[in-house]
């Protein structure tokens, strides 16, 4: 159905633009096509040396997520890639948690939910990195938690050497922390003690792994 995309037609063929392009951000077009719709994230509109670099780099590692979690549900369906400058995603109807967190409370399972959904990316060997950003997490049109924009994102693969297992422990320990944040903004009364303890308490070595992890997530989120 999305199949043969052109970036040169991108400009007609899409329904709306989600997001103009910035300097260091691609635009995102929206696609419709019978009834299903799809999502472009697209470096071409950026500066050459940015859609060669940045543009490139990013858009392989969220394909390379999102081949990871395929089949795991709350994640965006990978439909493809064009040109190595613009990847295609499954468009997944709801709402961000930032455009919401003026509007209604959330259900403390729908928290339950998404937690659900950061052990399974995690037992896939993948680590979002950015879930503290609301503007990640959608409350879909039918009430479920959808995880989307990959591109910060780590896998386990990647820290396999010289004992670095345990920073990427602590970016899954991040998700998870994140997922308690984001409920104690919407739902405070449903974070437990144990909940507020977790994101406060460090130990020394804990404290080392945290600055790495920061400038690493840093260095990451700069070019995402």
């Amino acid at each position: 159905m999305f199949e043969n995309i052109r970036l040169s037609d991108l400009p007609e063929r899409a329904v709306r633009v989600l997001r103009a392009p910035s300097s260091t951000r691609p635009a995102i077009w929206l696609l419709e096509e019978e009834g299903a719709g799809a999502v472009v994230k697209d470096f071409s509109v950026n500066q050459a040396w940015y859609r060669h670099t940045a543009g490139r780099f990013l858009v392989w590692r969220e394909q390379k997520a999102l081949r990871r979690l395929a089949g795991v549900p709350g994640v965006p369906r990978l439909l493809g890639v064009v040109d190595g400058v613009a990847i295609v995603m499954e468009r997944l109807p709801g709402r961000t948690l930032e455009n919401l967190e003026q509007e209604r409370r959330l259900e403390p399972g729908f928290f339950d939910r998404l937690r659900e959904v950061v052990l399974q990316c995690h037992a896939k060997g993948v680590a979002h990195c950015d879930l503290k950003r609301a503007a990640n997490i959608l409350f879909g049109d039918d009430g479920r938690p959808y995880i989307i924009d990959w591109g910060a994102s780590i896998s386990a693969s990647e820290f396999r050497f010289c004992g670095l297992k345990r920073i990427f422990e602590r970016f899954e320990e991040d998700d998870l922390l994140a997922v308690i944040k984001v409920k104690l903004r919407h739902c405070p009364e449903q974070v437990s003690a144990d909940e507020k303890a977790r994101l406060h308490w460090r130990s020394a070595p804990e404290r080392l792994i945290r600055r790495l992890r920061d400038r690493l997530r840093e260095i990451l989120q700069r070019v995402a």
